[in-house]
């Protein structure tokens, strides 16, 4: 089935759109002494999947289906997005995205995009694009928020891979979950730990990641 594939791919880790230096706040989270071992990882990884992948995931789902238009998405998310830092990391990783979109789809009219749209947004260009419903859309930014994190903390841990990988087979039914929820209408959820982080974050010197 070409639209699982699809999802597939764009869940891959190795997908060249620059995700792989953000981790999501969790960065910041282990230097504050707030994500220490598997289980603290486990509480964060429910935090984000619970309010940035909800929230992000429904922006996305809006833009998929024609409920939000590009300019709408593209300030709903500023509005849901109160850190500076964090609204910088997004737009950097939809750019990312949209570069390699590009060539994947060339005449899916990516201009309208601008140069550089939040992630949600160009995620639901995207996957309107790419053919998936607009719940595959939503599951592929909810899992990918979640993994994003969950590999940059195997990484600064040191944590076992297997370990890690069980922990999002753990979490795979909240994601399920989440992108189900998401595709139901634009949810307004904030986080002041999450923006906290991303703004101690940027103003910390010599990170691993940029976010």
């Amino acid at each position: 089935m070409a639209t699982l594939t699809t999802l597939l791919a764009l869940a891959d880790s190795r997908l060249p759109t620059g995700g792989h230096v953000h981790s999501g706040g969790v960065e910041e989270a282990i230097t504050s002494g707030l994500v220490v071992d598997l289980t603290t990882l486990r509480a964060f990884l429910r935090r984000r999947i619970a309010t940035t992948g909800l929230v992000t995931a429904s922006v996305a789902a809006a833009v998929h289906t024609g409920a939000l238009s590009i300019a709408a998405a593209d300030r709903e998310t500023d509005a849901r997005t109160p850190s500076p830092a964090a609204r910088q990391a997004s737009r950097a990783q939809g750019r990312g995205l949209v570069r390699l979109a590009r060539r994947v789809w060339p005449d899916a009219g990516w201009d309208a995009l601008g140069g550089t749209p939040h992630l949600a947004v160009a995620a639901g260009v995207v996957g309107a694009a790419s053919g998936m419903t607009a719940q595959q859309t939503a599951l592929s930014v909810v899992y990918t928020t979640m993994t994003g994190s969950a590999t940059a903390a195997q990484r600064l841990l040191a944590l076992d891979p297997g370990d890690v990988a069980a922990l999002t087979f753990e979490l795979a039914a909240g994601c399920d979950a989440t992108a189900e929820l998401a595709t139901k209408e634009l949810a307004d959820l904030s986080d002041p730990l999450l923006d906290a982080l991303a703004e101690r974050h940027s103003a910390r010197g010599r990170p691993l990641f940029v976010s």
